[in-house]
């Protein structure tokens, strides 16, 4: 198992531990989790109703960059997929993303909490855990995994604002269910273990290609490229005539016919 793995595994088993807790102690009644839940709802409830427009900030945000709007960024990340013929990602955000919400309401209906008292905004099914929480941890995990490649590691900078940015999202989403008392704050905490446990599981079943937005180098086909050629064949040459006369076939210098008539 690679460090990645490890350390993927260990976030994996400390949200189990987190989720086990959120429920168990809701449903055994634990002091200090209804002590955390009743203390911080009554908190939100007053300060929500005399800030109206704190309650509008919240909903509005958690409209926006809620669970829907990551199954729209899946479902053009998985055509994105399917025309990079990738089938491993579209699948794997078919089953992250897509299914998130079924997953999310099946605990809804087994845990069967009812939603905090003195809502400050309309708000259906149960209460644990929060979906909000369970959809977009999903989806900018989901995401973030498919489209690493494209945060080149050359501008660190760039990952580093992606991934802070994303993080803060979660968190925004997450407390902004709280301040619109909707949620009790194990809920957020429940969905947000519940959604990394169903991201890591998808991402062990399926383990995606990240998605390339060019062709890699050596899958490049070279087609009706010419050949240069840069050695020119020498035409009409002169021969070189050797100075010291004509050689004959011994070797030495062949006489003229004026040097025969020399007499000896």
């Amino acid at each position: 198992m690679t460090r990645r793995w490890r350390w993927l595994s260990s976030l994996a088993a400390f949200s189990a531990v987190v989720y086990a807790i959120a429920w168990i102690g809701y449903r055994q009644q634990w002091a200090w989790v209804e002590s955390l839940d009743t203390n911080t709802l009554d908190w939100m409830r007053d300060f929500g109703t005399d800030h109206p427009g704190w309650v509008r900030f919240w909903a509005d945000l958690c409209t926006i960059a809620g669970p829907n709007a990551f199954r729209l960024l899946g479902a053009l990340a998985v055509v994105l997929a399917l025309l990079r013929r990738n089938w491993s990602a579209a699948l794997f955000l078919l089953a992250s993303i897509g299914l998130s919400g079924p997953v999310a309401q099946a605990a809804k209906n087994l845990a069967d909490r009812p939603r905090p008292p003195g809502q400050l905004t309309a708000a259906l099914s149960s209460a644990f855990p929060s979906g909000h929480a369970v959809g977009v941890m999903v989806g900018v995990l989901s995401l973030l995994t498919i489209f690493w490649p494209l945060l080149t590691p050359r501008h660190p900078a760039v990952r580093f604002s992606v991934v802070g940015g994303s993080a803060l999202l979660v968190l925004a989403v997450g407390f902004g269910r709280v301040a619109l008392v909707v949620h009790h704050p194990t809920d957020v905490l429940a969905g947000w273990a519940l959604g990394y446990l169903w991201y890591f599981a998808c991402l062990l079943m399926i383990r995606p290609e990240p998605i390339q937005l060019t062709v890699p180098a050596n899958q490049a086909v070279p087609t009706n490229q010419a050949v240069p050629t840069n050695q020119a064949v020498p035409t009409n040459q002169a021969v070189p005539t050797n100075p010291a006369g004509p050689v004959n076939p011994a070797g030495s210098l062949a006489e003229t016919p004026a040097e025969r008539d020399i007499p000896r």
